[in-house]
């Protein structure tokens, strides 16, 4: 009995002792991380998230690792640029764990080999570029950033994805001259712009000017030529009327020369009586001439309807009535002033017509005929 007892807590023991050998050699892996795996210290296989089974007491595990990608903070730090500006600059990296077996084993400290490497060649690649360089060219400093450090980290089984400039602070006393600068060439922009736009502005007014003179001149030219070709008209019309007057004395007609110096006569007298100067009128023509001359004009007027109603006979001679010299009354109450010739039978041929009055304007003193 005390047999069967001592075999019973031996077999329990045992028991006991297997599942917990079987609990040592059971590892368990999260999502996002790998286990490396040591046997007698030396690197022998990598565990992968899951449930993993290991030798107890001969395999342990050597290394966590986080696969996943990771962010790194790159402290302030104060970089002197080709210039001789000092400026403080941060940034950050991302970075993920590619090989477990190597960023476990070829670097001791990968977070601080990988912040040191950042930081040196921050420093190097601004130390390379002017102050307005490093303001104005953040992504090349980013990509060379990005390619050296990748280069440099790929032995160490790491992916450097990003390197980001968080930000350049150059000294305050920089920074105001920067400022008054920028104000310095604003204000240049803008006094150019100003130009520029009073030069646009006259050009523009010269053309316009320009323009309005060529079409002044046209229309001016246009109406030149109008006027001339009315004139030409005229001069026709006027050479027609002097060709036929010229051939009824040829033809013997005396009364069309009476009928051409009354017209100009006529046309004389009104360009008198409308100038508005003529306040005063000197006579010193005699009205019977002017009425000497109608009647040449109703002799024509007679010939040329007795002809066409087929009168017989030939219109009987009338000698012009003699001109006498008439004195011109002025009277100073009267508006005007009236010529009359006593001519009864001055005009031949129209009857009806007894005299001939002109009026001309009164200046309200002496006038003289």
């Amino acid at each position: 009995m005390e047999v069967v007892n001592g075999f019973g807590v031996f077999v329990i023991v045992v028991v006991v002792l297997a599942l917990i050998i079987v609990f040592m050699g059971v590892t368990t892996v999260p999502q996002g991380h790998a286990y490396t795996v040591e046997r007698f210290g030396r690197y022998t296989r990598t565990l992968f998230p899951g449930l993993n089974l290991i030798v107890p007491f001969v395999d342990r595990i050597g290394a966590k690792l986080n696969m996943m990608e990771q962010v790194l903070d790159v402290p302030q730090q104060e970089v002197i640029s080709r210039d001789n500006a000092m400026v403080t600059v941060d940034g950050v990296v991302f970075y993920q764990v590619l090989d477990a077996a190597k960023a476990a084993y070829e670097v001791r400290d990968l977070t601080l080999a990988i912040l040191n490497l950042t930081m040196t060649n921050l420093r190097t690649v601004l130390g390379s570029l002017d102050l307005d360089e490093a303001l104005a060219q953040r992504d090349q400093i980013n990509a060379r950033l990005l390619t050296v450090i990748d280069l440099a980290t790929n032995p160490w089984g790491i992916k450097v994805t990003r390197v980001e400039i968080k930000d350049i602070e150059p000294p305050a006393d920089l920074v105001q001259a920067m400022g008054r600068q920028m104000k310095a060439e604003r204000e240049k922009r803008a006094t150019i712009l100003q130009a520029e736009g009073a030069r646009q502005g006259e050009i523009l007014r010269a053309e316009g000017e320009k323009q309005a003179a060529i079409l002044e001149a046209e229309g001016r030219l246009e109406a030149a030529n109008r006027d001339a070709k009315a004139r030409e008209r005229l001069a026709e019309a006027e050479a027609r009327a002097t060709a036929m007057v010229s051939a009824a004395i040829a033809e013997g007609d005396v009364q069309a020369i009476n009928y051409f110096v009354a017209q100009r006569y006529v046309e004389a007298m009104k360009e008198i009586g409308a100038a508005p100067n003529s306040k005063l009128v000197l006579m010193p023509m005699e009205a019977t001439g002017l009425i000497g001359s109608l009647g040449g004009i109703g002799e024509l007027t007679r010939e040329i309807f007795g002809k066409g109603g087929g009168s017989s006979g030939p219109a009987p001679s009338r000698t012009p009535p003699s001109r006498p010299r008439t004195r011109a009354t002025t009277t100073a109450t009267a508006p005007t002033s009236t010529v009359t010739a006593p001519t009864s039978a001055a005009v031949h041929g129209i009857p009806g017509v007894s005299a001939v009055t002109a009026s001309v304007p009164s200046v309200g003193g002496r006038q003289g005929a």
